[in-house]
């Protein structure tokens, strides 16, 4: 009788937690978010965008936001690889987007007070996103290091109770992980602070992560050409060539890109993160006490009050399937 009665107990608390999750509208209909992305890394990032984007009856995005990451060279370049992807969705002249920090938290966090310190553009406006009235907390979706928003809880702590933070990183309970090592102190930070923090399993190589939710050269070449609306301007990609359709940098990006199979495969992390945040049903999760990284090793924390929400196990089929119907019947977002 007592396992019966501690197993309802843990299902009514889960059910609380996927009900607080799964809540997509507010009394506007739709989800304010912001994207802090690593744009220039990969291709996932750019995927990620566009979804956002072609989902404007489910988003409202209030801009985005980059940083630099090891790969796709500095600041200007993840800019520049964002505004590409905007322009060709046609929300460049309609939206926000600044640049962030180019150096790590511990680099930066001490200069906080400076009007300039790297990353000011971005974390200030993280601020005032989150500090504007609304009904339900400003969504900060970070696709990649999670330098930015801990600047901003750093700089300022009174927005942790206004924000819900969807981060795409992590092989938790495995080591390393690409967002996760290129800024493990910042992390660590907001695994320390009392903001509500969710992560969106990478777990590379494994089934059970974002990994899992990829699409292939021969997939994207049959199903992207000519997907999308019809760019403003046109818009000479990262390898070069005019578009004027997501789509069809899409297929570039694709084309262009080092994979790991003859298939050329590869995953659509980022995408993945802003499909669960469209339906939290397309993934399970779980919450548990807050661990921290030592040495690059995770260390759990079974008696930490503070807790977070791990996403893991994505339905494939479903977000794909979503996302390729999405770049067809797209619904652009407005201001």
């Amino acid at each position: 009788m007592k396992n019966l009665l501690a197993a309802l107990l843990i299902l009514m608390g889960m059910t609380v937690l996927l009900t607080s999750c799964q809540k997509k509208q507010s009394d506007s209909g739709k989800h304010r978010i912001l994207l802090d992305t690593d744009a220039n890394n990969e291709l996932d990032d750019q995927h990620a965008m566009a979804y956002l984007f072609f989902n404007g009856d489910v988003f409202d995005v209030v801009g985005l936001t980059v940083n630099t990451t090891k790969n796709g060279g500095n600041i200007e370049g993840h800019y520049q690889e964002a505004k590409r992807v905007m322009e060709l969705c046609n929300v460049y002249e309609s939206m926000p987007l600044f640049k962030g920090a180019d150096a790590s938290f511990e680099d930066i966090r001490t200069n906080l007070d400076k009007p300039n310190f790297d990353g000011a553009e971005a974390v200030n406006f993280i601020i005032e996103e989150a500090h504007k009235k609304a009904d339900e907390k400003l969504i900060l979706l970070p696709v990649g290091k999670l330098t930015n928003i801990a600047l901003a809880l750093e700089k300022d702590p009174s927005i942790a109770s206004k924000v819900r933070i969807v981060w795409l990183g992590s092989n938790y309970p495995y080591a390393g992980e690409y967002n996760q090592n290129n800024d493990e102190a910042s992390l660590n930070y907001i695994l320390n602070v009392d903001v509500p923090f969710e992560i969106v399993l990478v777990r590379g190589g494994k089934l059970t992560g974002t990994a899992a939710v990829s699409s292939n050269r021969a997939e994207i070449n049959s199903t992207m050409p000519g997907k999308g609306p019809l760019a403003n301007k046109s818009v000479i990609g990262r390898h070069g060539n005019s578009f004027d359709r997501f789509g069809d940098y899409s297929v570039s990006l694709y084309n262009n890109i080092h994979t790991y199979d003859e298939a050329g495969t590869r995953p659509l992390f980022d995408m993945a993160a802003v499909a669960i945040v469209k339906d939290p049903t397309w993934a399970e999760m779980k919450e548990i006490p807050a661990p921290l990284l030592v040495n690059g090793e995770w260390e759990e924390r079974p008696d930490n009050p503070r807790k977070v929400i791990i996403w893991e196990n994505f339905n494939k089929e479903a977000i794909m399937g979503d996302f390729f119907d999405r770049m067809e019947n797209y619904v652009l977002v407005t201001p």
